[in-house]
């Protein structure tokens, strides 16, 4: 067990920060998150900005009473389920790597061990 404070001491969090699969873990995830959200912010706010800048373009009627703008904002549970199935894809990727991250440090906690006994 390291002794706190031991200035020779690398911590967990050192040794995984350190880790070159770490490091590819956190950029894809934000190559995925990054991209997802703003996608999905400006969808989702283009609703409100096209009814009050174009209402006579929102307010067609496309069947019946139902117009532009309320297959718009229908559209809008349609897309977050979308970016729920691709995360949900995704993840499944991520996981592979996070497991490849825990087993580094698991090995260099084993090595850690073997060093102090």
């Amino acid at each position: 067990m390291p002794k706190p404070n031991d200035p020779h001491e690398i911590s967990d969090w050192n040794v995984v920060a350190n880790n070159e699969e770490f490091k590819d873990l956190m950029a894809a995830k934000a190559r995925f998150i990054v991209p997802a959200t703003l996608f999905f912010l400006v969808y989702y706010f283009a609703l409100p900005v096209l009814v009050g800048y174009a209402p006579k373009f929102m307010s067609m009627p496309v069947l019946g009473p139902v117009n532009i703008a309320y297959l718009f904002a229908l559209s809008q549970f349609l897309v977050a389920w979308l970016i729920a199935w691709l995360y949900v894809r995704a993840a499944d990727r991520f996981d592979g790597m996070s497991r490849r991250v825990l087993d580094h440090l698991e090995r260099h906690q084993a090595s850690q061990q073997k060093e102090n006994s």
